[in-house]
C-alpha cells in the first residue's frame, strides 16, 4: 500500500516540513556529484555521518579518545542522507503527506523538537539492537516514523488514499488512518521479529526496521507530552 493523499485540513503553512523536504534533497544532490567524483568519497562521507552501532559503542564506552559528541552528531547527520532515489522520494512524500498536519497540530519549533527526537529515538533502538553492526545507517525514516505515530494518535478517523495493489490489479481505496498507519507498524514490527527469529542482523545491510519501530513509539509517547500550540485556527472578521 502507498498512500497519495490525506483529507485532513491544516490551517498554517508547514514551514519546517518544506524545509526539511528541500535540506534532504540538497544534502542528497550533494551525495550525488560526491558519487559522479569518487565513490571512496561518498563512502567515506556515509560512514562519518551515518549511524553505525559499533562505533556508537565505543564512543560511548570509552573505548577511544573520542568525546560523547563524535556519538552524538552522527545520530542528526545520518536524519539527512539517503542512499538512493527511490530512498528519498518516497521519505519525503511520506513527510509531505503527514508531516504537514503535525507541525500545524505543534507549532514550528515544537514541531522540529518532536521530528529530531523522534529521530533520535529511533537511532537507539536501532544501535541498542545491532550493537555490533558495522553498517552505516542512514535515511529520515525513523523520524517519519514519529510523524506517522504523532498522527495515528491525533487523526485516528482521518482518511488516506492509498494505491492498493491486489495481486494483478491496483486500484485506489480511502482507508482510515488508524487502519493504514497500524497496519504499516504491524508489517515493520513483524518483519523485526522475523529477522531476530532467523538470527540475522543489520550488517548484511538492508532495512533498519527497529529505527521505525521505535520512531513510531517515540512519536506516539512525544505527542501526548508536548502540547498543542495556543491558537491553531486562522479566520477573517466581518467588518
Amino acid at each position: 500500500m502507498f498512500p497519495i493523499r490525506d483529507d485532513t485540513p491544516r490551517f498554517s503553512t508547514p514551514i519546517i516540513t518544506y524545509f526539511i523536504i528541500v535540506l534532504n534533497v540538497l544534502v542528497f544532490m550533494y551525495e550525488l556529484s560526491m558519487g559522479a567524483q569518487s565513490q571512496r568519497a561518498l563512502n567515506a562521507l556515509v560512514a562519518q555521518f551515518g549511524v553505525i552501532p559499533r562505533h556508537e559503542v565505543v564512543v560511548v564506552t570509552g573505548q577511544t579518545p573520542l568525546s560523547p559528541g563524535a556519538a552524538v552528531l552522527p545520530i542528526f547527520t545520518s536524519m539527512f542522507l539517503h542512499g538512493g532515489w527511490l530512498h528519498i522520494i518516497f521519505n519525503m512524500w511520506w513527510l509531505w503527506i503527514f508531516g504537514d498536519n503535525i507541525e500545524d497540530y505543534l507549532g514550528h519549533f515544537k514541531y522540529l523538537i518532536f521530528y529530531l527526537a523522534s529521530g533520535f529515538a529511533a537511532a537507539l533502538v536501532h544501535i541498542v539492537l545491532n550493537l555490533n553492526s558495522r553498517v552505516p545507517t542512514v535515511g529520515a525514516s525513523g523520524a517519519i516514523a514519529g510523524v506517522m505515530g504523532g498522527y495515528i494518535i491525533l487523526y485516528p478517523r482521518a482518511k488516506v488514499l492509498t494505491l492498493v495493489f491486489l495481486i494483478v490489479f491496483i486500484t485506489f481505496w480511502w482507508l482510515p488512518a488508524w487502519f493504514f498507519l497500524g497496519y504499516w507498524f504491524l508489517v515493520q514490527f513483524l518483519s523485526g521479529a522475523a529477522m531476530n527469529i532467523a538470527e540475522t542482523s543489520q550488517s548484511s545491510g538492508g532495512v533498519a526496521v527497529w529505527a521505525h519501530v521505535g520512531g513510531f513509539v517515540a512519536g506516539i509517547l512525544l505527542i501526548k507530552l508536548m502540547p498543542a500550540r495556543p491558537r491553531r485556527f486562522s479566520y477573517s472578521r466581518d467588518r
